[in-house]
C-alpha cells in the first residue's frame, strides 16, 4: 500500500513539474514524437505494402514457374542491363507444352501491348489496357476468376478466334451496367465478342489490377505489332515440394526444344513466382532498416535533450529537493521521482508520435496500393523503447538529485 501511494505521490509530483515548464516539455516530446512517428510511420507503411504484396501473390501461389527469355527486370544489376536471349517462338512453346508430360498446368502466354485503347460504341478506355494472349489453363496458373461467363473453348484457342474475356474495371468504364456477355467490343482495330468478365482483384493484384483483357493466344500471335514476339510458358505444380524437381525437367527438355548441347549455357530465364515476392520482400526489408535507422538518430537526439532538460530541472529544485528531504525523503524516493518525471514526458511523446505514425504511415501505404495495417507488435515495441529512453535519459538526473545534500539543497539561490 505504501508503495502504491509512494508511486502515486511521484507520478503527481512529475505532472505537476510538467505542468510547470510546459514549453520545455513540449519541445522534448516534439522530438521524441518525430522520431516515434518516424519509426512507426515507415514500419507501418512497409507492412501495409508487405501485406500488399503477399496478397497479390497469394493466387499465383508458390508452385508456378515461368520460362521466359529475360529476367524479371527487378534486379538491376549489370550496369542496368537485362540479358535478352533469343525469343521464344510459339512452335517452341506448343511443343514444349505436348511433349512435358508431368502432372503438372501448362499456359502458353503473349503480352499483345500495355497500352491498348479499349471501345464500346461511343465509350473507350484510356490508352492503358493490357493486353495478352493465351490459353486454357490461365484461370488457375494466374490466380484469377471469372466473375461470370466463361472460359476460352477448345475450338476458340485451336482457330484463333476473336474472343475475349476482359477485366472489371474494363467492363465498368464500356459496359456500365449492361451485360457485356456477348457484346462486341474493340481493342485497338480488332474486333472481340466478349465471353467472360474477370472477378476484381484491385489496383495492386499482379501490378496489372482489373485494367487487363486476355485473348485466345493464336489471336494474339495474329494481331501483336512486334515481327519476332517471343513467348513465356507458365507451368504450376501439384505441390511446392515438387517444384525444383519440376524446374530440372523442364530446364532439361527445353534446352533441348532450343537444340542446346552440353556445352552451351541455358539462352532462356525460369523465374519462380515466389522470386519476385523474395526481391520486393528483400527491398522492403532494407526500407525497414533505413526507417529503424533514421528513427533511432532522431531518438537519440530526443534522448540527449531529455537528459538536458532533467538536469536543469533538477538545479531549477534544488531547494524543494532539499526540503522534501528534510521532510524524510529517501535518495531512493528522490530518484524515482525525476526517473517518472522523464518516463511520463517519453511517453506522452511516444503516444503522439504512435498516432501520428500509423496515420501517416497508413497513409503512405494506401496512397501506394498497400492495405491498412496496425502493426500492433512494433507499438508495443515503440512503448517499450520509450519507457527505456526515459529510464536511460533520467537515470544521471535522478542519481545527481538523490546525491543532493539537504542542508546545502535548502541553502541554494
Amino acid at each position: 500500500m505504501a508503495v502504491k501511494t509512494s508511486l502515486r505521490e511521484n507520478i503527481s509530483i512529475a505532472l505537476q513539474s510538467i505542468a510547470g515548464n510546459r514549453l520545455r516539455t513540449s519541445l522534448t516530446s516534439l522530438i521524441i514524437a518525430i522520431g516515434i512517428m518516424a519509426l512507426v510511420g515507415i514500419l507501418t507503411a512497409i507492412e501495409g505494402v508487405k501485406t500488399s504484396v503477399n496478397n497479390a501473390f497469394a493466387g499465383l501461389g508458390a508452385n508456378s514457374f515461368t520460362i521466359q527469355n529475360r529476367g524479371s527486370g527487378l534486379n538491376f544489376g549489370n550496369g542496368g542491363h537485362r540479358k535478352v536471349y533469343p525469343s521464344i517462338r510459339y512452335d517452341q512453346a506448343d511443343q514444349f507444352k505436348k511433349k512435358f508430360t508431368l502432372p503438372v498446368l501448362t499456359t502458353i502466354n503473349l503480352q499483345v501491348s500495355g497500352t491498348a485503347v479499349a471501345k464500346y460504341n461511343s465509350r473507350k478506355t484510356n490508352p492503358n489496357i493490357s493486353v495478352a494472349g493465351t490459353t486454357e489453363n490461365y484461370l488457375i496458373t494466374s490466380g484469377y476468376k471469372l466473375a461470370f461467363g466463361r472460359n476460352f473453348s477448345a475450338s476458340e484457342l485451336e482457330h484463333g478466334d476473336g474472343v475475349v474475356i476482359i477485366g472489371n474495371e474494363i467492363k465498368t468504364r464500356l459496359f456500365k451496367e449492361e451485360d457485356p456477355i456477348g457484346k462486341s467490343m474493340f481493342i485497338g482495330d480488332n474486333k472481340f465478342r466478349v465471353i467472360g468478365v474477370f472477378a476484381t482483384k484491385g489496383s495492386s493484384a499482379g501490378f496489372g489490377g482489373d485494367k487487363f483483357c486476355v485473348i485466345p493466344v493464336l489471336k494474339a500471335k495474329q494481331i501483336v505489332s512486334t515481327s519476332n514476339p517471343s513467348f513465356t510458358i507458365t507451368i504450376m505444380v501439384n505441390s511446392p515440394a515438387a517444384l525444383d524437381a519440376t524446374i530440372g525437367e523442364a530446364t532439361s527438355l527445353f534446352r533441348n526444344i532450343r537444340d542446346l548441347n552440353v556445352a552451351n549455357q541455358d539462352n532462356f530465364e525460369i523465374e519462380r513466382s515466389d522470386s519476385i515476392q523474395q526481391e520486393l520482400s528483400g527491398n522492403l526489408a532494407v526500407m525497414k532498416y533505413v526507417g529503424i535507422a533514421i528513427g533511432a538518430i532522431t531518438l537519440i537526439g530526443a534522448a540527449i535533450g531529455l537528459m538536458n532538460i532533467m538536469l536543469v530541472s533538477v538545479t531549477e529544485r534544488t531547494r524543494e529537493i532539499g526540503l522534501r528531504k528534510a521532510l524524510g525523503a529517501t535518495p531512493a524516493v528522490i530518484r524515482k521521482q525525476f526517473l517518472i518525471e522523464a518516463i511520463v514526458i517519453c511517453l506522452i511523446g511516444g503516444v503522439a508520435g504512435i498516432l501520428l505514425g500509423m496515420a501517416v504511415g497508413n497513409l503512405i501505404a494506401v496512397s501506394i496500393s498497400g492495405s491498412f495495417v496496425a502493426p500492433w507488435g512494433w507499438l508495443f515495441a515503440a512503448i517499450v523503447l520509450c519507457t527505456l529512453i526515459g529510464l536511460i535519459s533520467g537515470f544521471y538526473p535522478a542519481k545527481k538529485a538523490a546525491r543532493l545534500d539537504p542542508v546545502e539543497a535548502l541553502r541554494y539561490e
